[in-house]
């Protein structure tokens, strides 16, 4: 492994790894600005230890059971500066949160080989992370200047930029370091600006960093390697590399903001002259390709096991009974028979060699002071293989052979590699989902290359990994979009049901958004990509449901327990049973004859305990929850139910409340005008242009309703038949006949006010106009009455302190409203409507979707109060909420849903992610929620029932009544096949279809 520490630009110091200031110029341009200005060092507390937390995937190998998970986070929770680690013992990964000033990866990496398992740092995602919505400091070359002038001109410019937090430029070096924040502002906006001003700039690199993978092809020998490392030096934006020339791979930690993926990957490629050529690794089929490697290597473990034990049954079993194999068996080798040689030299190989896995395993358990199913199987083998050894030793120096068991230990290693390799097959089953997901990407993208002018001069084919946004990409009909953007060009129709579960073509124009992953079906596209790699649906989808299945339900706890004490209980079982029948033997107390003639008691009660020990089966328990948890939340991602951890699943099932947001929830969040009507002598058009002037700088969607119809009221008949051309146009005369409003405010929960030519405006619901002293004339009163008792909204309007007219506005309801609410009441959830609106319009919606418990005139931060008030009595609520105001009631909230069209931080804040926007999808959230869990019990009661019957007939507990004994090899078969049936039990959920309403609401359709 080769390691190049790169050094930064001139005038710098040399780049820490990983480090985030240290790249930048020698003095901190931007503490000492805040110095100067007074203002106080960053917060500390909670937040500010959030934000500099570090996180890391790790892929762990070794772990068999729910005991190595917990010995896994046990080890790694124990190493300074950790926070919190989750590991899932069928993705065999962990997440690790850590403080990065007090550990490091490498730490994290020690301490889990340290507790006897193997580890693996997981590459970050191999594509380019999003802008992140936290600030960056950036270092701009700037020339021109000559006095303090200069720099206080630069830096006045700088400040006023939307999206910069602060700037400060030094003269001596002609350098500029600008806060600022990615998502509201570029890097190149903030050159045009200066060069705007009469400087010259240009960006010389940011506190951001990328790292990502590339896998080479042509790295054949120390030449490669030392060209690659003359091109990546020579390379701007890249802070440190590592080569694997093993593996043929270069990590490399970057720039982003300095420098592109696609250009590392070119530059490499012209830097050698097509000799190297590097590509991305994409983590994903990484994975895939070792959990491929592991079927494998149990495949082959298990035919290698197969190969050596079969002879042995054979001699055992079948010779006996052929003269001519028997007298060939029974002839002497030394002093051994020559059956009983062959058979120690096979099992011994099978002990040993193909079973050095359970020895490798048990020790690292027990090394830890922890149990798994490794010791009851080293145990179980062990103890026949040994006392086999010592009877044939003991015969072949008596001359008395008491029976050996070699077929016994080689017949459990294969039986439980057998029921491991099926084990390993059906976990793979249960991340079917992420697969699907994952291959929706398509491997390549058609990029539109441009001249200087933006004429089209060619395309060319790239990795779809490599697209960077702003890139113009071609998408031909059937293919795939290779990523998250908005067509520029073109018309069709998409395929969006793989991400939605929409059956419906979706058509497509210019300014349509398009989703990355989604079939273009009949025209052709070119799309202007806006989000990339981590950042896209998809990628977010598949993050989420990733974080999911990692995450553990409180269920499990109860599994987790069960097994760190299990292994102990069964081997003193094992001892227990050996101890009574070896007594009862030696005093008599049951018949000769139950003890074979070239046998004694002490074989006979050995037996009994090895089959306690080895039927015994803790991988069953650990199993039941996170298979089960695993493919429903896969199962849930393809109907478009998004969970984000197994505990949210798990509170679902005990839903009493599901409490609805009504605007954006239960309406379609598309308000439309009505009415306007005006009680003063002010003429229809001079008020909506009033109204629409002061609501011009509020972001309501009924601010939005109220603009578009005082736009359609002037410019009807005026505007250009196609949909490009209205917003162009609207764009044009939108700054023409606006009224200027001044100290504009938005009263949340009522509405907003401003100054418009002096006079002091309010525009918003009936308690904004009477709180500030305006009366409402009775004939107002009375239309207001009229509209709110037709579930629509009234919007009132003040001007310079008299009351001017007012607008109704409806929101339509979603078509599947009622039926949804009627269906949640048959599942017996109670329903409730939450809203800012008032009491007769909140009625009016709730008694037209059959809602009886209504909560109005509910300002946003009242929302969380109300959820409280119904989980006083021990209740389980959930709420469905779409927007910023319902952020805190989803938090508050024992399962919060936010609908999928709605803001990120409503999303943020959710348990659930309903990606169609469909309200049905409530439904098919809590019934999934009930059949996983069913499922998951029905698990529990399997393996629970498995072990207290199975245990008890190893023992021996039915051999006194029926005679009948389980032979160990048997035990281990019924072991192997125990955690394999609780895994396929689990599978029986990908048969899981969403409810019909129909069969909810228990309707005949005829």
């Amino acid at each position: 492994m080769a390691h190049v520490q790169l050094s930064a630009v001139a005038g710098g110091r040399p780049a820490a790894a990983g480090g985030r200031g240290d790249d930048m110029e020698d003095v901190a341009l931007l503490d000492s600005y805040d110095e100067e200005m007074g203002m106080p060092p960053p917060p500390g507390g909670a937040a500010a230890e959030e934000e500099a937390a570090a996180e890391a995937h790790v892929r762990v190998t070794g772990m068999t059971c729910s005991a190595c998970t917990s010995a896994v986070e046990a080890a790694v929770s124990a190493r300074r500066g950790v926070r919190r680690v989750a590991v899932s013992l069928l993705q065999n990964r962990a997440h690790v949160v850590f403080d990065p000033a007090l550990a490091k990866v490498e730490d994290i990496i020690e301490a889990i080989e340290d507790a006897g398992f193997e580890a693996e740092i997981i590459p970050d995602s191999a594509v380019s992370q999003p802008k992140s919505q936290k600030t960056l400091s950036a270092q701009f070359r700037i020339g021109g200047m000559t006095c303090a002038n200069c720099v206080n001109s630069v830096e006045g410019i700088l400040k006023n930029l939307p999206g910069v937090k602060g700037a400060v430029v030094a003269l001596a070096t002609s350098l500029g370091e600008v806060e600022y924040v990615p998502s509201a502002i570029s890097k190149d906006e903030i050159v045009q600006a200066i060069e705007d001003a009469g400087f010259e700039a240009a960006f010389l690199q940011s506190s951001e960093q990328d790292k990502i993978l590339l896998g080479l092809i042509g790295l054949h020998t120390e030449r490669d390697v030392e060209v690659l490392h003359d091109i990546l030096k020579k390379m701007d934006g890249l802070r440190q590399f590592d080569v694997n020339t093993v593996l043929s791979e270069v990590e490399i930690v970057f720039d982003p903001e300095a420098v592109g993926l696609r250009s590392i990957v070119d530059t490499i490629e012209m830097g050698s002259n097509g000799w190297l050529k590097a590509h991305v690794q994409n983590p994903y089929t990484r994975g895939a390709s070792n959990d491929a490697q592991e079927a494998s290597k149990m495949l082959n473990l298990l035919r290698s096991s197969l190969f050596l034990s079969i002879p042995v049954f054979f001699i055992r079993m079948v010779c006996p009974s052929i003269p001519f194999l028997s007298t060939l068996l029974s002839m002497h080798c030394g002093p051994f028979l020559m059956g009983d040689l062959l058979k120690w030299i096979l099992v011994s190989i099978v002990q040993f060699v193909v079973g050095k896995r359970f020895y490798v395993a048990a020790y690292r358990a027990l090394r830890h002071g922890s149990t798994n199913m490794d010791v009851l199987v080293v145990l179980g083998t062990t103890a026949s293989y040994v006392y086999s050894v010592c009877a044939l030793l003991y015969g072949a120096f008596t001359g008395f052979r008491p029976p050996v068991y070699f077929e016994t230990s080689a017949m459990i290693i294969t039986f439980v590699l057998f029921g491991k390799y099926l084990e390993v097959l059906a976990k793979g089953k249960t991340s079917d989902a992420i697969k699907k997901l994952v291959e929706l990407v398509p491997s390549t993208a058609l990029l539109v290359l441009k001249d200087k002018e933006g004429k089209h001069v060619g395309e060319r084919e790239i990795d779809a990994l490599l697209v960077q946004p702003g890139d113009v990409l071609k998408v031909l009909p059937g293919s795939k979009v290779p990523a998250d953007g908005v067509v520029v060009w073109g018309t069709s129709h998409v395929n969006e049901s793989m991400i939605t579960g929409e059956s419906a073509p979706v058509p497509k124009e210019v300014s349509s958004v398009v989703i990355g992953g989604t079939i273009n079906l009949h025209g052709i596209l070119h799309i202007q990509a806006t989000k990339v790699g981590s950042g896209t649906v998809l990628s977010q989808i598949i993050s989420l449901v990733e974080t999911a299945q990692m995450s553990k339900a409180p269920i499990q706890k109860f599994a987790d327990y069960v097994a760190s004490i299990f292994v102990p209980i069964v081997i003193t079982l094992s001892i227990v049973t050996f101890s009574v029948w070896f007594l009862c033997g030696w005093l008599g107390a049951y018949p000769n004859s139950w003890v074979a003639e070239n046998s004694n008691c002490f074989v006979f009660s050995l037996m009994f305990a090895i089959s306690v020990v080895v039927i015994a089966c803790p991988c069953a328990l650990g199993l039941a929850t996170p298979t089960a948890v695993m493919v429903a939340t896969g199962i849930g991602a393809n109907h478009g139910v998004l969970v984000k951890g197994g505990d949210a699943l798990e509170r679902a099932q005990n839903v009493n409340y599901v409490v609805f947001d009504k605007t954006g929830t239960l309406t379609q969040g598309k308000a439309v005008v009505t009415t306007a009507k005006v009680f003063s002598g002010m003429d229809l058009g001079d008020f909506l242009t009033l109204v629409a002037s002061a609501e011009a700088s509020s972001e309501h969607p009924l601010a939005r309703a109220v603009l578009d119809y005082a736009f359609h009221f002037h410019f009807f008949g005026k505007l250009p038949s196609s949909k490009d051309g209205i917003e162009q146009r609207k764009d044009e005369v939108l700054s023409q006949w606006l009224l200027e409003a001044e100290d504009f405010s938005a009263v949340p929960g009522k509405g907003v006010q401003c100054s418009i030519k002096g006079k002091h405006v309010l525009v918003g619901n009936r308690t904004l106009i009477t709180e500030n002293g305006v009366t409402i004339p009775p004939e107002a009163e009375s239309f207001l009455v009229d509209l709110e008792s037709n579930a629509k909204t009234g919007i009132l309007v003040a001007y310079d302190g008299d009351f001017v007219g007012l607008m109704g506005i409806t929101d339509p309801l979603k078509r599947e409203a009622a039926v949804v609410v009627e269906g949640l009441k048959k599942l017996g959830v109670h329903p409730v409507m939450l809203t800012g609106d008032n009491w007769r319009t909140a009625q009016a919606v709730a008694k037209e979707v059959g809602i009886e418990d209504v909560r109005a005139e509910v300002m946003p931060a009242g929302k969380a109060d109300v959820v409280r008030s119904l989980q006083k009595d021990g209740s389980i609520v959930a709420m469905v909420g779409d927007g910023i105001n319902d952020s805190p009631a989803l938090a508050a909230a024992d399962v919060g849903m936010a609908i999928g069209g709605g803001t990120d931080i409503a999303i943020e804040a959710a348990d659930y992610v309903l990606v169609r926007n469909n309200l049905e999808d409530v439904i098919t959230a809590i019934d999934l929620s009930r059949k996983t869990f069913s499922r998951i019990r029905w698990n529990y009661f399997f393996a629970m029932a498995y072990n207290v019957v199975a245990i008890p007939v190893a023992a021996g507990a039915l051999f006194p009544f029926t005679g009948l004994q389980m032979p160990p090899w048997l035990a281990g078969a019924c072991m192997a096949f125990s955690s394999v049936s609780v895994v396929c039990s689990s599978l029986l959920l990908r048969r899981y279809r969403k409810p019909r309403l129909t069969t909810v609401l228990q309707i005949t359709v005829e």
